[in-house]
Order: structure tokens, then sequence, then C-alpha cells
């Protein structure tokens, strides 16, 4: 119960405006845990070939919006 109450606390000090991303995360973290786990994962190359744009930099409008949502 001490954990819970951590998280409630945590949850407290969230602003207004970041509910709906913390609510996603939870929301789908908990999905993620009631399904089966049964897939076993293997590192390593991806099925297929990968397009050029793949390689291609990321505009720099998309970099500026990645770092600024960090």
């Amino acid at each position: 119960m001490i954990l819970q109450k951590q998280l409630f606390e945590e949850i407290e000090l969230i602003p207004a405006d970041k509910y709906e991303e913390i609510y996603d995360l939870l929301h789908y973290f908990r999905l993620g845990l009631t399904q089966k786990k049964n897939v076993e994962r293997k590192a390593g190359l991806l099925k297929g070939q990968l397009s050029n744009a793949f390689f291609e930099p990321l505009p720099e409008e998309e970099l500026n919006a990645w770092e600024n949502n960090i």
C-alpha cells in the first residue's frame, strides 16, 4: 500500500494538461500486462528490405519536435 500511496502522490504533482499523456501511458501499460507473453523475440535484422527513406535524415522540424517533447 505504501507504493500505491507514492504513485498517487506523484500523479497529484503532474500538471492537469499532462493527464491525457499519463492516462495513455498507464492504460496501455496495463493492457500490455494482460497480453500473453509467449512470443519469443529474436535479435537480428528485419525480414525484408528497408527503403532508402529509412536512412534519410529527418526534417529539421521533426527533429525539433522530438527534442522539445522530451
